[in-house]
Order: C-alpha cells, then structure tokens, then sequence
C-alpha cells in the first residue's frame, strides 16, 4: 500500500506537442514555419519567439489564436498487448504591440508555454502510475523592446506565470477488493523573465537571433483527495487515506534559443532555430503529504538537458498570399530507466505546413503539424515497455496590424 501512494509525480501529463512539456506551437505563422522565430518573427508573436522582434511592426499588432494539439499515444508492457489513448489540449494564445517610435515599442503576450493532458483506459495496466491528469500553465510576458540603432533590436519582458497540476491514480488493495482513486490537485504563480536580441547582418537578407527565458520557480500547494476507500482495511493504512493537503515544488527550465533568417528575395524567407531546454532541472519529483508525511517518497526523473532544431521556409507567392513548409528534431529528456506513464515521452519528428492570407489590415494564418513519436523503449522497474504514437497540431492566429 505504500509504494502504491508514495510512487505518485507530479507532471502526470502525457505527451504533449513538444518533448518534455513544452508547447512551441504559439502562433500559426510559425506552426506552419517548423517552429522557427528567433530570428524571423517580427510581429507581436515575437513576445514568445523574441521579445526583440516586436520591433517588426508598423505601428501596432494584435493577435488572437489556439494550437489544437490532437495526441494519439501507444504502450505497450513487455509481454502484453497495446493499450493507447486519445486526447485533444487546446492552448491558446493573444498578443498585442504597440511601437510608440521607431526605436521604442512594448506590448503583452498571454500563451502557454508548457502544459499536456492525459487520459488512460479505466483497465489500464499502470492506472496505479498515472490514469489521469493535466498540466496547465498561462504566461502573461509584458515586454519592450528598444534599438540602439536601426539594425540592432534589444527586448525584455517579465514572465508571470500561473501553473495548475491534477493528477489521477487508482489505489489497488487486492482480488475482489474495488479499487479507489486518488486526486491530487495543485496550482501557483511563479514567476521569471526573458530577453532577447536581433541584429541585421545584411539588412533586408540577413539576420541573426538570439533569446533567453529564465527558470520559473513554481511551489504549488493543493489538496488530495481519496475516494472509494473500502472498509474493513487494517487500521494503520485507513487511518493515511484521509485528505489532506500536499504541496510539490517545480522549476519549469530555462531555455536559450540561436536562429537565423535569410531572405535572398523579397518573397523567399528561409529560417533555422536552435533551441536549449534545462530539462535537468526536473531530476526528481516528489508530492509532500502534509497530514500523512509517510505518503511522501521522491520518484526520480533524471531528464537531461537537450538542443532541438527546427527549419522552415516561407514563399509569398502574392502580396497577399504566403506559402510555408518545416521541420523539427525534439529529442527526449527521459532517460529509458525513469520512463513512466504519469509522463510518457519519445523523440519527435515534426513536419509542418501552412499558408497565411491577408487582406487590407487584417490576416490569417493557419498551421499545421504532423508528429512522429518514435518507438521509445522503458526499462523502469515499475512498468517497461515500449511508447509510441503520433500527434496532429493545428494552428489559427488570427490578426489585424496598422
């Protein structure tokens, strides 16, 4: 019964549409570029890609849009048969600039930058693991952004960041017995700061990017809930499933991100990001039972830091119509002896599509993304076997400049 309660994590969130957790699918111009922005968003998505890309707009850029973020996810126990399921996160995402002069801008962006779901069948083979549960986080980055001269842009923001967990297991007590459940839920604001620089090597063709967002300190406090506990169990064990409250600590990684862009025509924008995730600050995850502090056990995770890269392309075949193709490489941080699936991973292979329309001062831009989880061997002690599955990422921004 203690190893049952103490294994629980608190990330229990499944696959999402990037290694890890993250979600870099934040507006449909780049969904549709492989992800790519550190050096080629110049409009007020720029907030997320690059704060010193806000610079890029006329005057003033709003944006309104959601990444639907579809995940089919397989496992298969060594010696059994698969078991998968389906879930479907929408993260949206809102941006608004205002350039005040052409050497002074500022504006706010509200996204998420990490966050996934998982629902496993109710027969599950590791519902004692994991068979529910959410990761949620909203970040509202206020942010400037100033040039020193014209072909130099500098930007910083702050980072405010709410972040929710919930996380649901099923308690085994033995044949015949009904299993119960256990709820956990916990939320809290952390918060950072980002910044960024892009300098025009050749103005008009090229430019380098490159952008920073700090390590987020998220100490979350909630509750967890039992529920279906049968009578008649020993008095020691009934009397440690009782709810009570339970805190877990987080640092959500820093990131770096290098990119490029090159626009050998007027039409023709080509653009390459490399980007460093602190997956290693994630090395153990540990529920704290406040009532019962002998429910509380660390389950470790050892993830390690990891670069991804991403290359896209954008051809505007009119003045209002745009063209664009991509590809990603996201490597896994979960090491195979720490693989589980309260939080199931696999490298990705990432190709993207899209196109954007615009007419007068208003624009659409709508994005697309196909993921290859590859097959992803887990030799954890709890439950080994192998992930796979794919995903489908489908981005609308919807925006209006002047």
């Amino acid at each position: 019964m203690k190893k049952t309660l103490m294994a629980v994590t608190l990330l229990a969130a499944g696959a999402s549409q990037a290694s890890g957790l993250a979600i870099d699918t934040q507006s449909g111009r780049a969904t549709g570029m492989g992800s790519t922005g550190v050096a080629s968003a110049k409009d007020s998505s720029a907030i997320f890609y690059n704060p010193a890309g806000i610079l890029g707009v006329n005057k003033l850029d709003a944006q309104l849009g959601d990444a639907l973020i579809l995940v089919n996810l397989g496992f298969t126990p060594e010696g059994g048969a698969e078991q998968s399921q389906n879930t479907v996160s929408p993260p949206p995402h809102a941006y608004f600039v205002y350039k005040f002069t052409e050497q002074l801008g500022a504006g706010v962006g509200v996204f998420t930058p990490f966050g996934a779901n998982s629902r496993w069948p109710d027969d599950f083979v590791g519902r004692q693991i994991a068979i529910a549960s959410s990761v949620t986080t909203f970040d509202i980055n206020p942010t400037l952004g100033f040039a020193p001269v014209k072909w130099l842009r500098i930007g910083a923001g702050a980072q405010i960041v709410y972040g929710m967990v919930e996380v649901e297991r099923r308690l085994v007590f033995g044949a015949g017995i009904p299993e119960g459940s256990l709820q956990l839920t916990t939320d809290t604001w952390g918060f950072g700061f980002n910044a960024g620089v892009q300098a025009d090597l050749v103005p008009g063709m090229l430019t380098l990017g490159a952008t920073y967002r700090s390590r987020v300190g998220m100490d979350t406090e909630g509750d967890a809930d039992f529920e279906g506990v049968p009578p008649g169990l020993p008095a020691p064990i009934a009397a440690s499933l009782v709810d009570q409250p339970v805190t877990l600590d987080v640092t959500m990684p820093a990131t770096v991100g290098l990119g490029l862009a090159f626009t050998p025509t007027q039409r023709l924008t080509l653009a390459f990001d490399a980007n460093w995730v602190e997956w290693s600050t994630i090395q153990e995850l540990l529920f704290q039972f406040q009532t019962v502090p002998a429910l509380s056990e660390p389950a470790p995770k050892r993830w390690s830091d990891r670069w991804n890269f991403h290359i896209g392309g954008e051809y505007k075949a009119t003045d209002a119509l745009a063209l664009r193709l991509g590809f990603i490489y996201d490597p896994t941080p979960t090491p195979e002896e720490t693989l589980t699936p309260d939080l199931p991973d696999a490298d990705r292979l990432n190709f993207s599509a899209g196109l954007g329309y615009a007419l007068s001062n208003f624009r659409a831009d709508l994005g697309y993304q196909f993921v290859m989880l590859q097959d992803q061997r887990s030799t954890a002690e709890e439950l080994p076997g192998t992930y796979s599955g794919s995903a489908h990422v489908i981005g609308l921004t919807l925006g209006y400049s002047q």
